[in-house]
């Protein structure tokens, strides 16, 4: 029986399906809507040192990296389904290495903050 890498990418992009459903809209709405409408008392340097936190630099960087496999996961078979079924290794190839990349981004641009 030959072993397969699809556990890993379906747990990943599960995990991820569970951040983005329900940690992203609170995100979206905290940020995007609360903050600029001053529902929010929060300015840029409170901000900046939450994120500065330890702890929140891990649940951002694993709310970003789930996200990131989900969305290549997700992409990879929409790409497949619409008919670039010849280009599935590529694709996959491409995906997920976006996925790794931008997970390696996010972690170094937080390291770095």
């Amino acid at each position: 029986m030959a072993k397969s890498n699809e556990p890993i990418v379906w747990s990943l992009f599960s995990a991820g399906g569970v951040v983005a459903a329900f940690v992203v809209p609170i995100h979206v709405v905290m940020l995007g809507i609360a903050l600029p409408l001053g529902w929010i008392a929060l300015d840029y340097q409170s901000l900046v040192t939450l994120v500065q936190n330890p702890l929140s630099k891990v649940y951002l960087f694993v709310l970003i990296s789930l996200v990131l496999f989900h969305w290549a996961h997700r992409f990879r078979f929409t790409l497949v389904d619409l008919g670039l079924k010849k280009l599935e290794m590529l694709i996959s190839i491409v995906c997920y290495v976006s996925a790794v990349v931008g997970t390696g981004y996010s972690a170094y641009a937080l390291w770095t903050m």
